[in-house]
């Protein structure tokens, strides 16, 4: 029996800096108000990603996405099944799909915004929304594209034991790179070094961080950046000649209603440096390639993944801060529901 009502997680209002409890609410909906149209699929959603670019979504400004309305529901990409089909859809009843289905029990979505899940021997299906999902490909695509990595390199990360991170830190080893993570705290640093096998990790956090970046990095070729800030500004006193600084992100700066500007910029001239930002959906046509590789990577064990899972959808809206004070240990997801029965008669 399909359930009388579902819940939601809507956008109540914007933030100026940090996300504040009242800023998503709850909503409960007739579950009959879902309709399933043409080339349509009604989807049980099992897994949601929570991820840094989330906290731009909700920003009232000109980005590569609309920003999220104030009462819709909050953007968000997923993993679900297919409980029923409209007429001429591709999936059928039990398919395993993922999509942008947003903060929410169910969703009614568009045959052409979702992709059937079948997971590649050594991965499993939540792999999609990491390493075989945007994550992975912004890792994969950030790296060898805008950052045209080489053997024999110096990569640089920061925010290196995030699930983006991670994942550049390894598929720099793969490529015969010298790898420095850098991370907030030791066990992250030990992580980063004992599991992902990175050349040295350094805690930022450490009172002589300055100090041991200078030693550790001498000067390096790519610097793959995904927290901004003074971070950034200390990765562009350190840069080889025709050195690439990856753009991909900027956590230390989203929560900030008035970031400051780059001090270092004059080290890309002398240098001969650049510096790039890139938007992981130009890249969508080519994601099968990076996805075979890192499946291979998974396969064989050279390329790991680990998970902080937060139970229950009304707990998404306390879970997003996490990101931003580096409280998560993993890609972090939020597990909706289980996989149903597809015996029920949903």
């Amino acid at each position: 029996m399909p359930p009388k009502t579902f819940s939601q997680v809507v956008l109540r209002e914007r933030p100026d800096a940090d996300i504040l409890p009242d800023t998503f609410e709850s909503r409960t909906k007739a579950f009959d108000e879902l309709h399933v149209g043409k080339s349509q699929a009604l989807v049980q959603v099992t897994y949601l990603s929570l991820d840094p670019a989330m906290r731009g979504w909700i920003k009232d400004g000109r980005s590569y996405l609309p920003p999220v309305k104030i009462g819709e529901v909050m953007r968000s990409g997923g993993l679900g099944v297919v409980v029923s089909v409209g007429e001429g859809s591709k999936f059928k009843k039990g398919d395993l799909v993922s999509g942008m289905f947003g903060w929410t029990e169910y969703a009614v979505a568009d045959d052409k915004s979702m992709e059937k899940i079948l997971p590649p021997p050594g991965s499993t299906s939540l792999d999609f929304l990491n390493t075989l999902g945007m994550t992975g490909m912004t890792a994969y695509f950030g790296l060898h594209d805008v950052g045209q990595l080489k053997a024999g390199e110096t990569l640089v990360v920061s925010g290196a034991a995030g699930a983006v991170g991670a994942l550049v830190c390894q598929l720099g080893k793969r490529a015969g790179a010298r790898v420095i993570g850098i991370a907030g705290a030791p066990d992250k640093c030990a992580w980063l070094e004992g599991d992902l096998g990175v050349d040295k990790a350094l805690n930022y956090k450490s009172p002589t961080f300055r100090e041991d970046f200078s030693k550790a990095v001498g000067y390096l070729d790519v610097y793959f950046d995904n927290v901004g800030g003074e971070m950034l500004d200390l990765a562009l006193s350190r840069l080889n000649q025709n050195a690439r600084v990856v753009l991909c992100g900027a956590i230390s700066a989203y929560n900030d209603p008035k970031p400051k500007g780059l001090v270092g910029y004059l080290n890309l001239i002398s240098q001969r440096a650049k510096i790039q930002g890139f938007i992981v959906f130009d890249y969508a046509k080519q994601y099968p390639v990076a996805v075979k590789e890192i499946a291979a990577g998974l396969a064989d064990g050279s390329i790991k993944s680990k998970f902080h899972i937060v139970e229950g959808l009304r707990n998404a809206p306390s879970a997003l801060p996490m990101l931003f004070s580096g409280a998560n240990a993993g890609k972090l997801v939020v597990k909706v529901s289980d996989e149903p029965s597809m015996s029920s008669k949903l």
